[in-house]
């Protein structure tokens, strides 16, 4: 005999069994099934202190509670909309039929339930994986907003991190900053959709997350790494293309060693550089140096005043500040060439090829194609014009020196992103944007006249200067 208790609550749960009995109740449960089921396999993760995809991090907070608050809407709208149907058609019934397995409805909603669940369990978790695998990998990242990602993709995949996940730089490890980094996903894809995204896209990121947290997991700037040499390929504007070369001695330095060098005046233990500027990051107008002993200088550029240090961004420096384009690094013209003469790429032995593929590639085309079209006719229309019994015995290596040059523009030129050279500036050295300079100045002094120092050899070493045989090369047997 059923106790009184018990068939109280039947009695209470019967009506709900019936008017539960419609599609968009049954909706519901499949959503919220779907959400408590996702919720379970992602759980663990989180247990353990977070997920080591950061997408997870999306599903967890985002993807689980919607589903689950949603299926728990539609379920009380279905019975309320079944009530309300079947009261205004007078099939309301006076009595409902008992929560028992004899119950059709009881056994309908119980079978769907099964059911639901079973096929979230089987189904959900290898989706659930899949997905976020499919948003953790570099072709989500860099291709599925082809246009806007282009430039970025491009030179990420000819940048030395080309092995490296776009998430693994760009949010790191756990779930904790998918908040600051990957909200604004939410922003971006409303600009995608509506074509309201800035061409080019601005720099700098300023919600990047610390490089201490992220490049420092390979990288350690502290790790002493002493000198290393440099040697920097350059061709003259003349027709012979007269090849030479630059050598610099590199002062990396780092903690201990013989050389504190770059790494360590700027990242060495107890050493603290904090900078005012404006958003780009170019224009540095206050510098605060803290020294390893615990001593601070304050610098500023001339005519700042203090009162509008609260009006510039403050900053503390990290490796991003100089190397603020490790992987997406776009060249200008003249570097690219000189590079493409040093790899055979262009062969330098084409009379001005080096004068006159930089001036192609810096003409204006209004797109990827036209470029592509009319830069290999500029170029042959220049010997045809100047050398043409190069240009008749000569036409292989033309073309081969134009699909170079073709290329080239493709990977640092983006007409359709307004993308073109110079518009991402490159912090590493000063030969072509201010970089270093932007504090090693001489400009910025201290209250007492000290100036931050403009020493060429405080960071390298001149060994050869555009030199076309430089001796210390011989020496070494590289040349």
């Amino acid at each position: 005999m059923i106790p009184p208790a018990r068939l109280g609550r039947r009695q209470w749960l019967s009506p709900l069994v019936h008017l539960s009995n419609n599609v968009l109740s049954f909706l519901g449960v499949l959503l919220t099934t779907t959400g408590g089921v996702a919720w379970l396999f992602i759980l663990p993760q989180e247990l353990r202190g977070g997920a080591e995809h950061p997408y997870l991090g999306i599903l967890f907070f985002l993807v689980c509670p919607s589903l689950f608050f949603a299926g728990l809407a539609l379920i009380p709208l279905g019975i309320w909309l079944r009530f309300r149907g079947e009261k205004a058609r007078g099939e309301l019934p006076d009595e409902f039929p008992p929560v028992d397995w004899r119950n059709a409805d009881f056994r309908r909603l119980t079978t769907f339930v099964a059911l639901a669940t079973f096929a979230n369990v089987v189904i959900g978790g290898n989706f659930t994986y899949a997905a976020v695998s499919y948003m953790d990998s570099v072709s989500f990242c860099g291709q599925a907003c082809h246009t806007v990602m282009q430039p970025e993709f491009g030179a990420y995949q000819d940048s030395p991190h080309f092995r490296v996940s776009c998430t693994g730089c760009h949010i790191g490890e756990g779930a904790s900053w998918f908040v600051r980094s990957k909200l604004s996903g939410v922003r971006q894809l409303f600009a995608v959709a509506f074509n309201t995204y800035s061409r080019p896209i601005p720099t700098p990121v300023h919600s990047l997350r610390p490089a201490r947290e992220t490049c420092e997991a390979c990288h350690w700037p502290r790790k002493f790494s002493g000198y290393r040499l440099r040697i920097i390929p350059k061709f003259a504007e003349d027709e012979a293309n007269t090849p030479s070369k630059t050598v610099l001695l590199m002062k990396v330095g780092g903690s201990g060693g013989d050389v504190k060098g770059i790494h360590g005046f700027h990242l060495g233990p107890g050493v603290q550089v904090e900078y005012a500027s404006d958003p780009s990051r170019q224009n540095i107008s206050w510098v605060r140096y803290t020294d390893g002993a615990g001593q601070a200088t304050e610098y500023a550029a001339d005519g700042f005043k203090s009162e509008t240090l609260g009006q510039l961004e403050r900053r503390v420096m990290d490796c991003m500040d100089c190397h603020n384009r490790p992987t997406h690094a776009f060249d200008l013209p003249e570097p690219a060439v000189d590079r493409a003469l040093a790899e055979g790429r262009i062969p330098a032995s084409l009379p001005m090829i080096r004068k006159q593929g930089v001036e192609v590639l810096k003409a204006s085309y209004a797109s990827a194609a036209d470029a592509g079209q009319r830069l290999p006719a500029a170029l042959d229309e220049f010997y045809a014009r100047q050398y043409p019994e190069v240009r008749q015995k000569r036409a292989d290596d033309i073309r081969q020196a134009a699909a170079a040059l073709v290329a080239i523009f493709h990977r640092n030129v983006f007409p359709e992103m307004k993308v073109t050279w110079g518009s991402y500036p490159n912090n590493v050295g000063h030969t072509y944007f201010p970089g270093c300079f932007r504090c090693h100045d001489d400009g910025h002094k201290s209250a007492a006249g000290k100036a931050i120092s403009q020493d060429c050899s405080a960071c390298h070493q001149m060994l050869a200067m555009e030199d076309p045989h430089p001796e210390i090369l011989k020496q070494l047997s590289i040349e």
